[in-house]
């Protein structure tokens, strides 16, 4: 069926629209089925190839309740979905939540280092959550019933699924304080550990999302962002159902080899008011424009009210690019839309009040290390960047040594405490004891508030530490970013011990060239690069593609690149070959 048989759901239809006001998540459904909105999936082109209906999904994720029911599926079992961005997924999902097992959405092999990375990611992940059974596409049965055998679960594709008898029976009713699903968070850097998020934080956060987004009548949503990851799996799939949103989607690996269809969906679809992507997702679509003078009579952004940022570490220079690679679009700066969540406080801690756009301070970086300055040097500054206001029902508090509150411009640890906060980890009591502290989460990131808005610094766990100076890796791997050739992902900052008993900043960088002249100026060309951010040498290691390690989510895992250099997992490339 071709796009111009196909009419996608409505931005506006006679149901009034509610800001996830609902109890559960399955009485969000219920009221979205009665609306004419829903999903629409498009192909890598942008084409239109699928129109799916709440009321439609609704009813596809009872039958798919009944399925599971009749295959002994019970009320608190785990059912691991790859979390392809389909109806089919979209379906089981909500048919999970129906009948009281909890999905646990899985990563697509796009993200991982071929087939055995893969199936020994999702074997993990399932030893985790414990499934009893795994459901996938058919296009990956091969990997993933292998990782389904290694854990001794079930396995099964979507077609064969759908072909298990769906006989009608009473589905249990969820209560507000019962587990919705396990959600893998991207700081899970070691063994994967499944957040487990209730309905109560679930609508909670939906709803103090949609308040500080405006979500208003109108709305419609285009995302490309996967769907095992919370930014994706609630941000653009779970919080649309609750606030009764359509949306147009492109999958995730389309737009890794397309990524202005994104943009050409944004301004075929003339609806258009919400995107979000990771600051990267902003910088390859800059990069991709070569020629200024197409971009007006290509795309048309005029309408996009709110470009969120999230996910990663927002870069004001990245955002600077964009507005000036696409303002001849009619895109606005001031649509920017930071913000700061992760999975444990089930999305969205953090929201940049609609219209304010990206606003950043210079920090010196002797305020970020922790050192007083050397009046003997000039400054250095780093900009900060704000992102935004707690949603509503959320504190924020920033603290220092031995947990006490600091004021406005003190950097300390990210502390959050509002409904939105996770149940635990699964079966990970003592982690979960780690991190919450008398209702009080532990985010793991530093920062500081200035004026009731917060300002990300970095991620505390990953600082590198030298000579009592703070690095933080992020910084160092976007400035190898910025040569030639790379792309998001290519590099791994962390400290080791050097042979002079020493700590240094190493950095392993994916490397494509295969000349032994070009791979010695392209490590030289990056300690360079790392010494004028730094101040330092650096230990540079060029390694194969698709070599370093990735959280559950997709992420880079600095931790476990670490372990693996320092354990001879990852060789490096020769440079005398």
């Amino acid at each position: 069926m071709t796009d111009a048989a196909l009419t996608p759901t409505p931005n506006d239809c006679e149901l009034p629209r509610r800001r996830s006001d609902f109890a559960t998540f399955n009485e969000a459904l219920e009221y979205a089925a009665r609306s004419a909105k829903g999903l629409n999936f498009h192909d890598m082109r942008g084409t239109l190839e699928r129109v799916y209906p709440y009321a439609q999904m609704r009813e596809d994720a009872q039958q798919a309740a009944y399925r599971l029911v009749a295959m002994g599926i019970e009320k608190e079992d785990r059912v691991a979905l790859v979390a392809e961005t389909s109806a089919e997924f979209a379906a089981l999902f909500c048919a999970c939540t129906l009948m009281g097992a909890w999905p646990v959405p899985l990563p697509l092999p796009t993200t991982f280092g071929g087939k055995e990375g893969y199936i020994d990611q999702l074997a993990v992940q399932l030893q985790s959550s414990d499934p009893k059974v795994l459901i996938y596409p058919g296009e990956i049965a091969e990997m993933a019933k292998a990782a389904a055998d290694r854990q001794g679960c079930g396995g099964e594709s979507w077609d064969d699924f759908a072909k298990r008898p769906a006989p009608p029976c009473d589905l249990p009713e969820a209560q507000p304080d019962d587990i919705c699903y396990l959600q893998y968070s991207s700081g899970s850097t070691r063994f994967p550990t499944g957040v487990a998020v209730t309905h109560e934080a679930l609508l909670h956060n939906l709803r103090g999302h949609a308040e500080s987004m405006e979500i208003g009548t109108n709305d419609r949503v285009v995302s490309w962002l996967p769907w095992y990851h919370d930014m994706g799996l609630v941000g653009c799939f779970l919080s649309l159902i609750s606030n009764q949103v359509s949306c147009d989607y492109l999958r995730t690996e389309h737009f890794a080899r397309r990524p202005l269809a994104w943009l050409d969906l944004i301004s075929r679809n003339q609806g258009t008011t919400l995107s979000y992507s990771p600051t990267f997702g902003y910088d390859i679509c800059a990069r991709r424009i070569s020629s200024q003078s197409s971009v007006a009579d290509r795309f048309d952004l005029s309408r996009w009210r709110v470009a969120g940022n999230g996910a990663d570490m927002i870069r004001p220079d990245v955002m600077q690019n964009f507005v000036n690679a696409f303002a001849g679009a009619g895109f606005q700066a001031n649509s920017f839309n930071p913000s700061y969540g992760l999975a444990e406080a089930t999305l969205a801690v953090t929201v940049m009040p609609p219209g304010e756009g990206i606003r950043v301070e210079l920090v010196e970086e002797e305020r970020l290390s922790g050192r007083p300055r050397d009046l003997s040097k000039p400054a250095r500054y780093r900009a900060i960047v704000n992102c935004g206001k707690p949603i509503p029902g959320m504190e924020v508090e920033i603290r220092g040594e031995n947990d006490q509150a600091r004021g406005d411009h003190q950097i300390g640890k990210v502390w959050c405490r509002g409904k939105s906060v996770m149940h635990s980890y699964f079966r990970n009591e003592e982690a979960t004891t780690d991190c919450l502290v008398d209702g009080w989460l532990d985010t793991g990131d530093m920062g500081y508030m200035a004026d009731g808005y917060l300002f990300i610094v970095g991620r505390a766990k990953d600082m590198i530490i030298i000579n009592g100076k703070n690095l933080w890796p992020q910084d160092i791997e976007w400035a190898v970013e910025q040569l030639p050739g790379f792309n998001h992902g290519d590099i791994a900052a962390f400290s080791i011990d050097t042979e002079a008993g020493e700590e240094a900043p190493a950095v392993l960088v994916h490397c494509r060239v295969s000349d032994p002249v070009e791979r010695i100026k392209l490590r030289d060309q990056i300690a360079d690069k790392v010494r004028g951010v730094t101040g330092m040498s650096c230990v540079v290691e060029l390694v194969p593609p698709r070599t370093l390690p990735r959280t559950s989510s997709g992420k880079l895992s600095r931790a476990k690149a670490k372990k693996q250099y320092l354990a001879g997992e990852i060789v490096p490339l020769d440079l005398a070959a």
